[in-house]
């Protein structure tokens, strides 16, 4: 068995002002023979090297090494619309939007669909909890990942089972631990030949606000007929609403400009990252953030079917034990490296 994954950035200003980033490689029984010898070799490329956590990602050959461009590869277009709501919830505005996105064919004809994500810099955190303190400028590079949550055909397609309360093939997979996605990771990697992995928290809290820096995507609140939450619960001047008390099949409600659905409510969503207290000492190039960290605390992010709307916000943030299971936990996904080319 492979023991670790390392992915290498390699950040280059070339005359073109193109970005360039390194496939994910295996380093295997060999990481640190090969680490010393790239980070000699690559010295005066100023890279980067960051280590990621045992067992999350899966084989890809060290001598496929392969460049990106700095937007991911073209795709398939898929076409959307967005809306944006007033403090009282109500929608003023409407916007057809479009997005790039891969497919993986995981058997049967059922797909995996990756949105291609433009990188960028926004303000990650913010001042309405010490947690979220203080925000901070984050910059991310380019990437793919979910455009819904793992839905429950993908996961029996991947793992053989079903572990949800809320049965459903098109709903979220719930009732997994942040070791039971790592190890969905893994076998979608085999499977594919792509690394697959869970979203740093920064790529999830970018992805999420899609350019927006509103407590949700939508605007200053948000309603039921937007998201799946407990409607019981208000954010502000918005509405009370229905409350579902269960989990509803991803797509049902308007995406980001991203091109994203269910970053607000339904399930919470795994990230990579140990847990911090806070971001004193964040980095801030969307890496994940390992030094420090509280170990066996992981992040959740997005809010749930049963949360009220604090907890549904782009900036918040929780910290469960990495073997915790309940019926409002899933994840989403990213792919690491020269996936398509």
């Amino acid at each position: 068995m492979l023991e670790t994954a390392i992915t290498i950035y390699e950040g280059i200003t070339k005359a073109n002002d193109i970005y360039k980033t390194l496939s994910t490689l295996i380093i295997g029984n060999k990481k640190e023979e090969y680490l010393k010898q790239i980070a000699g070799d690559m010295k005066d490329m100023k890279i980067h090297i960051e280590r990621l956590s045992d067992h999350i990602l899966y084989a890809v050959n060290l001598d496929s090494v392969q460049i990106l461009p700095k937007a991911p590869p073209s795709g398939e277009l898929f076409k959307f619309e967005i809306v944006t709501v007033n403090a009282k919830g109500k929608i003023t505005q409407r916007d057809k939007k479009q997005a790039r996105y891969q497919t993986e064919d995981l058997g049967n004809g059922l797909l995996l669909e990756m949105v291609s994500i433009a990188g960028g810099t926004f303000t990650m955190g913010s001042t309405k909890s010490d947690s979220e303190k203080p925000p901070h400028s984050v910059t991310v590079q380019p990437f793919y990942m979910g455009k819904y949550p793992v839905t429950q055909a993908q996961w029996e397609a991947v793992m053989g089972n079903n572990p949800s309360n809320f049965k459903g093939t098109n709903r979220p997979v719930e009732q997994v631990s942040w070791d039971d996605a790592n190890e969905f990771c893994q076998r979608l990697s085999k499977k594919t030949g792509k690394s697959y992995g869970l979203l740093r928290s920064a790529q999830w809290e970018y992805a999420c606000r899609a350019g927006t820096t509103t407590p949700f995507y939508f605007g200053e609140t948000i309603t039921t007929e937007l998201a799946n939450y407990d409607g019981n619960y208000t954010y502000g001047s918005g509405p009370k609403g229905e409350y579902r008390e269960q989990t509803t099949e991803v797509g049902n409600f308007p995406p980001n400009s991203f091109g994203l659905y269910d970053m607000h409510g339904n399930v919470w969503e795994w990230c990579a990252d140990p847990w911090h207290t806070n971001y004193d000492d964040a980095p801030t190039d969307g890496s994940i953030w390992t030094e420090g960290g509280e170990d066996p605390k992981r992040l959740l992010r997005g809010g749930l079917w049963g949360s009220h709307l604090g907890n549904c916000r782009c900036a918040a943030r929780i910290n469960p034990p990495s073997d915790y299971r309940n019926n409002d936990i899933g994840f989403r996904l990213v792919v690491f490296g020269a996936a398509w080319t």
